[in-house]
């Protein structure tokens, strides 16, 4: 055996540039309640006042919605403390059920949910800047090719993706300061206007009163507990993005300790700031009214202060926007690098830069598809599609912590899950009945993210191959 040429190989491995563990806790929270808080909060009320215009139940839900995500949140913590590696979710999926089920999540996240989110994000964030900045309103329309509109508005969303894909590239300082200083400015916003709301604003503590036939609405059981899970939906996706800081474990410092901290402690912060920011709407508008505006934050700002107050609320759900993106680039690249270094996905992806200690070409690569869903306009729509393999997704990694558990019992466990087994049980219960009533109502979306997912299967099967080729030479 050649003894020099293996000392080589063992020099060149341990020579490789690795992440960097630079994000403190407070970086940690910031960045989870960042990417939770993004435009749901400032659209959402119209989609529960309806089912539920009484203001105990439509505050309520809320909470309800909060308390079901910290049922996952427990759970995903302690696979956390057992697995501080970047990719997350994604490799408690590869631990509990092998490589195709985390890749075809990996796949999910690249093709369609992180990148029609970051491509959504940007553009809405241009959008509002439009509100202010009137050049880059979304009315002007730059060109049209087979029958896709192209606006400023989208070309400032593309310069936003390039911005943010750039400052993640350079350093995870940088990224992490990016959004930290957008995340407080959003803080600040949002703080000015429930305080000024409340001090100076033009509402009414009567429309706290609930009017009608009680709590229950008049309603059978069967059809509260309806109109309760039809306003839980729109809840449950003003707190989806909690996923993110596993995403970016790896570069947690004391992540056994830290990641499962910063995902209760950001649920029960954003909970706080969903509850005032709601409470706002109902004190501005009874909530017949709030039932009737989509854009809720407009409507209230305008009724608790003057029309031209609705131009900073523009301001406000801008940089929330921006703020959301920033966390989404910064925490999807970890997936790809972490499917890369499995060989499930392309090699160059694997690579971590040696002077930025960044997965770099990750983040390029998601930012040029991000970039190219901008440019075809169907972001939205594929977003919608794959819904209900999001939530299946973490119904799935909660019933792996179950699994992992009698799968895999010597793996210390720093945090074990709260509640255990009833809390995640609950989730289960819960996630599992969601997914299943999408599918029967919805079930073109199911079959086309269905679709969307089994598309992967193919590039899996390549991926593996190469791998395997590339290991036994």
């Amino acid at each position: 055996m050649d003894t020099s040429a293996v000392t080589q190989s063992a020099q060149q491995k341990e020579s490789k540039p690795t992440l960097v563990r630079g994000l403190s806790l407070l970086d940690s929270v910031l960045l989870l309640v960042s990417g939770i808080i993004g435009s749901s909060i400032f659209l959402t009320a119209k989609d529960i006042a309806t089912p539920l215009p009484q203001p105990v139940l439509f505050l309520l839900v809320w909470v309800l919605g909060g308390v079901v995500s910290l049922f996952a949140c427990v759970a995903f913590a302690e696979l956390g403390s057992m697995f501080p590696d970047s990719g997350g979710q994604y490799v408690y999926l590869r631990e509990a059920y092998g490589d195709l089920v985390a890749f075809l999540y990996g796949w999910m996240l690249f093709a369609v949910a992180n990148g029609g989110t970051i491509a959504a994000l940007s553009v809405a964030s241009a959008a509002y800047m439009g509100q202010i900045i009137p050049v880059i309103s979304q009315e002007h329309v730059v060109f049209a090719v087979a029958g896709i509109t192209f606006t400023r508005a989208h070309v400032v969303g593309l310069a936003l993706i390039v911005v943010l894909t750039y400052v993640n590239v350079v350093g995870l300082r940088w990224g992490a300061l990016l959004q930290n200083v957008s995340t407080w400015t959003k803080f600040a916003a949002m703080a000015a206007f429930v305080v000024l709301g409340f001090a100076i604003g033009k509402g009414h503590w009567g429309n706290f009163s609930g009017h009608g036939v009680g709590l229950t609405m008049g309603l059978g059981p069967g059809q509260f507990i309806s109109a309760l899970g039809v306003g839980l939906i729109a809840v449950f996706w003003a707190y989806d993005g909690w996923v993110y800081i596993t995403w970016v474990a790896g570069e947690v410092k004391e992540p056994r300790r830290n990641v499962p901290l910063a995902m209760v402690l950001g649920i029960l912060v954003v909970g706080v700031i969903y509850m005032a920011m709601n409470m706002t709407y109902v004190y501005a508008m009874p909530l017949t009214e709030v039932a009737k505006h989509e854009t809720i934050a407009h409507a209230a700002a305008a009724s608790l202060f003057s029309p031209g107050a609705a131009v900073w609320l523009s301001a406000t759900i801008a940089i929330s926007c921006f703020s959301a993106a920033a966390t989404c680039t910064l925490s999807g690249a970890r997936v790809y690098l972490a499917m890369a270094q499995d060989g499930v996905f392309f090699k160059r992806m694997a690579v971590i830069h040696p002077k930025w200690r960044t997965p770099a070409f990750s983040l390029i690569g998601q930012g040029v598809w991000a970039a190219l869903l901008t440019v075809s306009g169907r972001y939205d729509q594929l977003y919608t599609y794959v819904i209900f393999g999001m939530v299946l997704s973490y119904t799935l990694t909660v019933i792996g912590l179950f699994i992992l558990r009698w799968k895999r019992p010597d793996i210390p466990r720093p945090y074990r899950c709260t509640g255990y087994p009833w809390l995640p049980g609950i989730y289960i219960l819960i996630g599992a009945a969601w997914t299943l009533n999408t599918i029967i109502t919805r079930p073109t979306e199911a079959f086309w993210g269905t679709t969307i997912v089994l598309i992967g299967v193919p590039g899996y099967l390549y991926w593996k191959r190469a791998s395997r080729k590339a290991t036994a030479e």
